[in-house]
């Protein structure tokens, strides 16, 4: 058995150095500017659809152009084109067109645009006792008791059965009314409090409150029927149309500075649209390439990459597809050739070191707050079940290229080994032999309602992305 002394001297914390001591007063300068506009972006883009439609308007604002168009109006791409894929409002992939033939092989940063949430069910509307409620069933890996009593804001789309899409968002304005989910008040907690966490708040109970005025000269719920009467008002939408809806329950407000220091920012959705946006501005740096580089968004990560917007979906071989028959290049096999030649950063956050919670992290291989950019050559559980598990060749590549651009690293597991463990997208883009490893942001409070980055990690995740993009 170990002793204590030797076990503390395994588990020393790796000797690097914190990020924003490197910077001078114009690249903190700069570190700040990214974050404005990241924190502007994921307070405005609280589902995967929002964030599809903010990165199109920002794709679009730099030259790209929808390959829809480009396939109707039978254009040809060349060197330098810029086009993107919406696949379903839900998934997106920008392609900057390279010098050298699609076979040749791409330059991918992969991130996921869904978080975890609380969805309605399609039958969500009911009264009791005379409030009104929704009936929901959440979305991803959550710790349930942390969504109760909490702002919460609805986001989303509810399709008529004309076609017409009827755009929700309410709880975000100032003078918005909010919505959320009741607990049980402490004095009357002594059976609740003796429950196990994941047994506090049970699934079915995740139920909203929205309303307590009932309709005048309504007998039989007249507070749900009141409820009606307001969407039908403002939204034109009946009871049914919620049978063709998509409506998601998110935390309400928008992301902040946090620390006394600005130092953080605290927001709904870092994992994982801190990698999406990041990808995103780091490819539109990005003026000419040699191979055609790539930021693909999708969607359903969190439920496991599945559905037809998920990363199991073949939508991103049919983009590819379809980028190369414009390139007047196109067969199967080159597009087996260009997915087998690819290299991919598969852009998902990491656990932060909690100096709270030191026990599930062994500190050689976490990943601290201002360390930079992370790479985890492995995810999975336990044995590294359901990891992609990268090469060390492809490693070294990486090594060197954010090396050649300054640019801080670490790397890290997801915990202790038996401790727990998750997955990405990685494991998917692996199937088509391509090189790919994952590489992120920590994170606190991962899959909570409200999560935290360092500031300084964002930037360095860009840099990093950036490094990529030109040296691989």
């Amino acid at each position: 058995m170990a002793t204590k002394k030797a076990k503390d001297s395994k588990e020393k914390a790796p000797e690097k150095k914190n990020a924003w001591l490197g910077y001078s007063e114009k690249v903190k300068k700069d570190v700040f500017k990214l974050n404005e506009g990241y924190k502007k972006f994921i307070s405005e883009c609280k589902t995967e659809r929002e964030c599809v439609i903010e990165t199109v308007r920002m794709a679009e604002a730099q030259g790209y152009v929808d390959l829809n168009q480009v396939i109707a109006e039978n254009k040809t791409l060349k060197a330098g084109d810029k086009v993107y894929f919406n696949n379903m409002g839900k998934a997106l992939a920008l392609f900057l067109i390279g010098s050298e033939p699609l076979e040749k092989g791409m330059k991918i940063l992969g991130a996921h645009v869904d978080s975890p949430r609380i969805d309605l069910k399609q039958v969500p509307l009911y009264e009791d006792t005379d409030m009104a409620l929704l009936d929901t069933h959440y979305y991803g890996g959550i710790k349930k008791y942390q969504w109760v009593t909490l702002p919460l804001a609805l986001h989303g789309v509810v399709v008529k059965k004309d076609g017409t899409v009827v755009d929700v968002c309410i709880g975000e304005k100032a003078d918005d009314p909010v919505v959320g989910i009741t607990d049980l008040l402490i004095h009357l907690s002594a059976k609740q409090m003796g429950k196990k966490a994941s047994e506090v708040i049970e699934g079915e109970d995740l139920n909203i409150l929205i309303g307590s005025m009932p309709l005048d000269g309504e007998e039989k719920d007249a507070v749900k029927a009141n409820i009606l009467k307001m969407l039908k008002d403002t939204y034109d939408i009946e009871a049914d149309d919620f049978l063709s809806a998509e409506i998601e329950a998110v935390p309400a407000g928008a992301a902040r500075d946090f620390g006394l220091d600005r130092s953080m920012v605290m927001g709904y959705g870092h994992d994982d649209r801190v990698c999406a946006y990041t990808s995103a501005v780091a490819l539109f740096e990005l003026k000419k390439t040699d191979r055609t580089a790539v930021c693909l968004l999708v969607d359903k990560e969190e439920i496991g990459s599945v559905g037809a917007t998920g990363m199991q979906s073949v939508f991103f071989e049919n983009a590819v597809a379809e980028v190369m028959d414009r390139m007047g290049d196109y067969s199967e096999l080159k597009v087996r050739r260009a997915l087998a030649n690819s290299h991919m950063l598969s852009s998902d956050v990491s656990a932060a070191f909690d100096p709270n919670y030191p026990g599930v992290n062994e500190r050689k291989n976490t990943a601290y707050f201002g360390k930079g950019l992370v790479f985890n050559k492995y995810t999975g559980s336990r044995g590294k079940s359901g990891s992609n598990d990268a090469n060390p060749e492809y490693i070294a590549k990486l090594r060197a290229a954010l090396e050649a651009h300054k640019v801080p690293f670490q790397t890290a597991e997801l915990g202790r080994v038996d401790e727990g463990g998750g997955g990405t997208i990685a494991y998917i883009m692996a199937k088509y032999n391509m090189q790919v490893i994952d590489s992120g942001v920590p994170v606190l409070n991962m899959h909570a309602p409200w999560e935290i980055v360092s500031k300084s990690d964002v930037y360095e995740a860009k840099q990093g992305y950036v490094a990529f993009l030109k040296e691989l």
